[in-house]
């Protein structure tokens, strides 16, 4: 029997999930309303009371929708800050903190970061070889809030691609801008030192950049940021340019170990696994730090995902609460047509059709705030990510699976049983007495 589970597909077993989580709750329904005509009573009744009907649909919206829209941020979050990811394979940066680094280099969150020096650069390129790719990314200027990066073309054409417009940079004093940067090209900048509200504005009076280009856009913090020749960068602050020449306006790789200025870090790109993880043993050392940003990341993921189970498992807390409220309520409203169900049972009905009224009735209330609530958790959860997208610079999707249909489905379920106490306590009551009323 195991072997015949995990031969079906994550759909197939998804689907089964689904269905034997809705099974307890279809099977219960038509049990009770085989060969009933519930039916006119139940419309009869949510004409009747549509005001207090509707704010008990609301009320399990809400609860419906706040469990959905927990888990559906969470993994659109998670998804996106993976795809960012996935374009830096080994980052080397001096010994620290790798979630800091990981948020300074991959998803340009300011931070301050010692220099690695010539020896390391050298030592790092005699090991790459042919067989890695070494990007320099040097940080720590900014225009307007967005961030300026100084790097290398062949590291703007391995973020995102061919250009949206413009061309490449060639001289130091030149820059690519991101897709969100609201600049065009031809235009000019002038780099303040500094992140937020302690950047120094003019500390670079002089020094502006030529906009040559635009980048694709790449769904990261990256479409916010200005990227320069990281000679431009050193060049700033009055370091060099990182060649033996210090007149020379040549750009990028190879860079002379004995002039290199320093890099916060550097990015090893390879396709080659084998070649990743040997460089990334050789350069875990007391002068350095090397590490898989999609290792970190998954450490933070898993750190997210049990948070998301604690809160799944309150959000499910929640919605029972809410159930039991809806039920109380349902008992409560019940007393308001408790004398048509008594006339209901003198005129003869059977009491399993006064049963079937009442939890038909309720079935209809929850399912219908079962599905609105899926609705409202999918609005709430797309006007919540273009928020984080605008804070963040990720771009997140926000989507529905099977994990928000299978929350919704174990709450109809829950709150289906929950229905069948108001429909029981509508048969203890005295026919006769409920008719004088």
């Amino acid at each position: 029997m195991s072997g015949l589970w995990h031969s079906l597909s994550a759909g197939a077993q998804d689907a089964l999930v689904l269905a034997a989580i809705l099974a307890p709750a279809l099977l219960l329904g038509w049990m009770i309303c085989r060969g009933l005509l519930v039916g006119p009573l139940v419309r009869s009744l949510l004409r009747r009371y549509r005001w207090t009907n509707l704010a008990f649909v609301l009320l399990v919206a809400l609860s419906v929708a706040l469990g959905v829209g927990l888990i559906a941020q969470e993994r659109g979050l998670r998804q996106a800050s993976a795809r960012v990811a996935e374009k830096f394979d080994l980052i080397v940066a001096a010994p620290g903190d790798e979630v800091s680094m990981l948020m300074a280099t991959v998803y340009l969150q300011a931070v301050d970061a010692p220099l690695l020096d010539g020896a390391t650069w050298q030592a790092l390129t005699e090991a790459a070889g042919d067989r890695a790719t070494l990007t320099p990314i040097a940080y720590g200027d900014s225009w307007q809030g967005h961030p300026i990066v100084g790097s290398t073309a062949d590291f703007v054409a391995h973020l995102s691609g061919l250009l949206a417009e413009g061309a490449i940079f060639g001289t130091p004093d030149e820059a690519v801008i991101g897709a969100r940067v609201p600049l065009a090209v031809g235009g000019e900048v002038e780099p303040a030192h500094g992140h937020g509200a302690l950047a120094e504005d003019h500390a670079h009076e002089g020094v502006h950049l030529h906009v040559t280009g635009r980048m694709a856009p790449t769904g990261s913090p990256w479409d916010d940021a200005i990227i320069q020749p990281v000679e431009g960068v050193w060049l700033t602050h009055g370091l060099g340019n990182g060649h033996d020449d210090i007149e020379s306006q040549r750009i990028g790789p190879p860079f002379d170990a004995e002039h290199f200025p320093g890099s916060p870090a550097v990015l090893v790109t390879t396709p080659d696994l084998p070649t990743a993880y040997g460089l990334q043993s050789q350069f875990t050392t007391r002068d350095t730090m090397a590490f898989f940003p999609g290792a970190v990341l998954s450490r933070l993921h898993g750190l997210m995902g049990n948070m998301r189970e604690i809160m799944s498992v309150m959000s499910l807390g929640t919605q029972a609460l809410v159930a039991a409220a809806v039920m109380a309520g349902l008992i409560v409203l019940s007393q308001l047509f408790e004398r048509r169900l008594a006339l209901l049972r003198a005129l003869g009905a059977p009491s399993r059709a006064v049963f079937a009224v009442v939890w038909s009735y309720a079935a209809v209330l929850l399912g219908a705030g079962s599905v609105l609530g899926l609705g409202l958790g999918f609005l709430a959860v797309r006007v919540l990510s273009g928020l984080l997208s605008a804070r963040t610079g990720l771009l997140i999707r926000p989507m529905m699976g099977w994990s928000e249909l299978h929350l919704v489905a174990t709450y109809f379920t829950i709150a289906l049983l929950f229905a069948l106490v108001p429909a029981a306590i509508a048969l203890t009551r005295p026919v006769a007495e409920r008719l004088r009323r």
